[in-house]
């Protein structure tokens, strides 16, 4: 049966909420987060055994993405995403930054474009030349 509780009665572990409300596939991996200082508890970093109260503000670093949640119901088992939606409710700030850093990252890949594979040889050839140019001091001053 599953442990969800509206008041503060129920005790649960911070690394066992991250991986109940799917934010972590393993509830190891959420430990490890934890330690690693990815996931802060009202501001603060913490411990994978802190217990986790509804009303609580966790902010938590996914790649690129932070996110800061409001605890809204506990639970210690994993369920469906849909369900695991409902633990948690990610603040309007935290919402509008990641949009922000989503575009961000969009218009950084427009500028940076990646080649489309590897150099041919003669591609290869011009960017040896290229290095080879910019490492050679300039010699037009005599010393």
């Amino acid at each position: 049966m599953t442990k969800q509780a509206s008041s503060d009665s129920a005790a649960i572990r911070l690394d066992k909420w991250l991986w109940a409300a799917r934010f972590y596939k393993t509830r190891a991996l959420a430990r490890q987060m934890v330690q690693a200082g990815k996931v802060h508890y009202d501001g603060q970093r913490s411990k994978p055994s802190k217990t986790v109260q509804v009303g609580a503000i966790i902010t938590l670093r996914q790649g690129y993405d932070s996110r800061e949640v409001e605890v809204v119901q506990l639970s210690d088992e994993r369920r469906g995403a849909d369900i695991a939606q409902t633990l948690y409710r990610e603040t309007e700030q935290s919402l509008e930054k990641r949009e922000q850093n989503a575009q961000a990252r969009k218009l950084n890949a427009l500028y940076n474009p990646h080649p489309d594979g590897r150099p041919d040889k003669k591609q290869r050839r011009q960017l040896i030349r290229m290095k080879s140019e910019r490492a050679k001091p300039d010699s037009s001053g005599n010393d």
